[in-house]
């Protein structure tokens, strides 16, 4: 079941109150980005985040899933997209512990 655009455009207007938010669609579901790096995944009307240090520690009871059949990455569901003080704590707390995105590459020919 693909993600509907209602649920995608109710996750992104909650969570733009604790910052820049940003998605890319892919195959009808949608990867969601913090500040332009990766945090986690719009799946089957379900905002999932990726397991990091900090959403373990901050979200202990939150349940488990998978994104999409196949995945070997089990994370985190959110329950409650709009309670701003605990997505700022995550959003920000993971924006330290995740990579820098890499820098694309200019092709030449």
């Amino acid at each position: 079941m693909a993600t509907s655009k209602e649920f995608h455009d109710y996750v992104v207007d909650s969570l733009q109150r604790v910052g820049n938010i940003s998605t890319k669609r892919m195959m009808g579901e949608y990867c969601i980005y913090y500040r332009d790096k990766l945090v986690g995944d719009i799946c089957d009307n379900t905002l999932l985040l990726k397991p990091t240090e900090s959403v373990l520690r901050l979200m202990p009871d939150a349940d488990r899933a998978y994104p999409y059949e196949g995945s070997k990455t089990l994370m985190a569901v959110v329950d409650d997209v709009e309670n701003v003080e605990l997505m700022e704590a995550v959003l920000n707390a993971m924006y330290e512990e995740l990579p820098e995105p890499k820098k694309k590459v200019k092709k030449t020919i």
